[in-house]
């Protein structure tokens, strides 16, 4: 099952708040990627990179450029949920 992804959001701390298209919605930090992946480490030394972040079509996953990215499935999996605003 896919968990789409409806909107972006970059915050701070290396950190995206990701809204699904089930009106959820988590935030999902970003930073401990760059000790796992090289090319995650661009986000932080490219100035205003990671502030460019987008939905890729279909909202599968979201993405920087055409090497970095992440699927739904893991920004649903690993991100922590967001109470809704009452």
């Amino acid at each position: 099952m896919f968990y789409r992804v409806k909107e972006v959001h970059p915050l701070p701390a290396y950190n995206v708040l990701v809204s699904f298209v089930t009106g959820e919605r988590k935030q999902y930090n970003v930073a401990p990627l760059f000790e796992k992946w090289d090319v995650f480490k661009t986000l932080s030394s490219v100035k205003g990179l990671f502030e460019q972040v987008k939905v890729d079509a279909g909202g599968y996953g979201i993405s920087w450029n055409d090497d970095i990215d992440l699927s739904c499935n893991e920004l649903w999996e690993n991100g922590t949920p967001i109470e809704a605003e009452s």
